[in-house]
């Protein structure tokens, strides 16, 4: 049985999400990665064969676990726990909360390897048909009530986190209900 990897994905992913997180998604270097994390630059390219690719990986592994939490979340009937979740996972991981206030395309999507663009796809179907499912038990399914849910849940939530991650302080407690308050209120006539 061989050795475990001194230098594991997500080991070297953790040190792109911190360097995206100081410095955006230019700081993302296959070098730069190396020096963060302590290894060898054959060790990231071992593990990821294209700065490319390891953006496609740093940028899907942080949507993927964000939107576990959000998908659970408008599961429920409640829009207001999709908000308060976009905050509160937000504050917990604060470097991978910055990589998502950028978008798919500031880390090269374009580019990316296509089962990577595709796996990007299938997450932002998986979310588009989750929001329209709690329109629908919502009794709310045109296109502005799901415009409506998408800024309760997601617009004014992301738009809180910006505001205090980039402006270097942090999320402060109050903010889950803030959001919380505001998606309530603005799916309530």
């Amino acid at each position: 049985m061989g050795r475990p990897p001194r230098h594991d994905m997500d080991r070297l992913l953790d040190a792109a999400a911190a360097l995206a997180a100081e410095g955006g998604p230019a700081a993302v270097t296959v070098t730069a990665v190396a020096r963060e994390a302590g290894a060898p630059s054959g060790s990231i390219y071992h593990r990821f064969p294209s700065r490319a690719a390891l953006l496609a990986e740093l940028w899907l592994r942080t949507v993927e676990r964000f939107q576990e939490g959000f998908l659970d979340a408008l599961d429920g009937d409640s829009p207001a726990a999709a908000a308060r979740h976009v905050v509160s996972w937000s504050r917990v991981h604060p470097a991978e909360a910055a990589v998502l206030l950028y978008g798919p395309v500031d880390f090269g999507e374009p580019t990316w390897p296509t089962d990577a663009r595709d796996r990007l796809a299938k997450r932002n179907a998986q979310v588009d048909r989750t929001l329209r499912a709690l329109a629908d038990r919502l009794g709310r399914s045109g296109a502005e009530d799901v415009d409506r849910l998408v800024l309760a849940t997601v617009d004014i939530p992301y738009s809180t986190v910006r505001r205090h991650l980039r402006g270097g302080s942090g999320i402060p407690e109050y903010a889950e209900d803030l959001v919380a308050d505001c998606a309530d209120r603005l799916l309530t006539r």
